[in-house]
């Protein structure tokens, strides 16, 4: 009797990457967006005299398309993980922002560097919406809560260093390096995420896509109150924020002809918005998410107006414009993360497509605004404080326009706690 065939040796399973290693490959997919706007601001001007840029205002594009390309994006990237799974997705915008940023290594005039940059915008948008839908898959409760917190400390380095960085690339090469640079962080993330990161979303949790179901699912998103107003008011804010972004190298050569200080001032003016993060952490499940975003709301304008009459009067220097701007942007880290919870309060049944389509409308008409402040740069930072005080009081309206008109109190959405 011949014996039976020997069943082949078992294939050892894969070991999954260990919590450490896992909140870095998240906070590396969150710090991809930051790193492709900020480290190249230093580099505006060579790019502007290379490419024969004749205003020195529409260098701003550089930073506004990429923001363009990275909102549009958004709508799609959740559905897309949602039916394929979240690895293909990720795999394949990281790819797409890799190729783009090869192009604009390459770029031979200022109209395909913007083309490029498009295309670098709509590839990292993936990360903005895959890093906390795979944090959501693998974690839950307080353990989801401590992995994204450590993500985003990682992350909120990132705007700090990231013009340094740029302006140290520049020392060593010209500013094409930058973007070859941001493409192999792309092709180290590809090779990280695809030898390392699971699939996370399981085969019997996979969504079709139904137009009915989206369009239902966007129009709950676009009609709930709550829900607009602090995405508008988000909106308002971070069209601020860019309209900062959009000029901040300009005011720093132009203004106080201390280009040299950029990196340092910038990170200075960062830092704020990073210990702003850690304080909310700290005290938000203590006062609530309305009193403390309120409140800096109403810091933010306030202090954008007392800004904005130093300007006017002539006595703005490079330090009331370091303290006042951090002191606004402090501010403005206590807003951003409890307006974008507050607008998810109610969308808890559709909460990927309403963080999609949140994402979309603050990123696109964020930048739009934030990009017609830089383009009123006149040689002096009046633009852009006076844009910082109009965007707070609009942002204020529609806090208002939310809360029926009564700010600071506590709210009980439909199976959430309190706020």
């Amino acid at each position: 009797m011949s014996a039976a065939p020997a069943s082949p040796p078992a294939q050892p399973a894969r070991k999954e990457p260990g919590f450490v290693e896992f909140v870095c490959l998240i906070a590396l997919m969150m710090a991809l967006n930051a790193l492709a706007i900020d480290s190249m601001l230093p580099a505006l001007p060579h790019i502007g005299a290379d490419l024969n840029v004749a205003t020195d205002n529409d260098r701003q594009w550089v930073v506004t398309a990429y923001l363009l390309g990275f909102g549009g994006a958004q709508l799609f990237y959740g559905p897309l993980a949602d039916r394929f799974g979240r690895k293909p997705v990720l795999l394949f915008g990281v790819g797409v922002y890799v190729v783009f940023s090869l192009l604009a290594t390459l770029a031979p005039t200022f109209d395909m560097l913007i083309l490029a940059r498009i295309g670098q915008g709509l590839g990292s948008a993936c990360t903005r919406v895959l890093a906390v839908s795979i944090v959501r898959d693998r974690y839950e409760g307080r353990t989801m809560a401590r992995v994204m917190s450590f993500s985003f400390l990682v992350f909120l380095g990132v705007p700090i260093l990231a013009p340094s960085l740029g302006q140290l690339i520049m020392l060593v090469g010209p500013w094409r390096w930058i973007f070859a640079g941001l493409g192999l962080i792309g092709v180290g993330l590809i090779v990280w995420a695809s030898l390392r990161l699971p699939e996370t979303l399981k085969p019997e949790d996979r969504l079709p896509i139904r137009v009915k179901r989206l369009t239902s699912a966007y129009r709950t998103a676009l009609t709930d109150r709550t829900a607009v107003g602090y995405t508008l008011a988000m909106t308002a804010i971070t069209g601020a924020l860019f309209g900062f972004i959009n000029s901040s190298q300009q005011i720093f050569s132009d203004v106080f002809d201390a280009e040299a200080a950029f990196p340092a001032v910038f990170a200075l003016i960062a830092g704020g918005i990073a210990v702003a993060s850690i304080v909310n952490a700290r005290l938000v499940v203590r006062l609530g998410s309305r009193k403390i975003s309120h409140t800096a709301l109403i810091g933010f304008t306030a202090i954008s107006a007392i800004h904005a009459a130093v300007a006017i009067s002539g006595h703005e220097s490079i330090w009331t414009f370091a303290v006042l701007q951090t002191l606004t942007m402090f501010c403005f880290g206590l807003i951003a993360g409890n307006f974008g919870a507050m607008a998810m309060e109610t969308m808890g049944h559709i909460a990927g497509t309403a963080a999609s389509i949140q994402g979309f409308v603050s990123t696109i008409f964020g930048s739009l605004l934030g990009f017609a402040v830089g383009q009123q740069f006149n040689g002096t930072t009046v633009p852009m404080v006076l844009g910082f005080t109009v965007f707070g009081l609009i942002a204020l309206a529609w806090v208002l326009f939310a809360e029926r008109g009564r700010l600071f109190r506590s709210h009980h959405a439909p199976g959430a706690t309190a706020h």
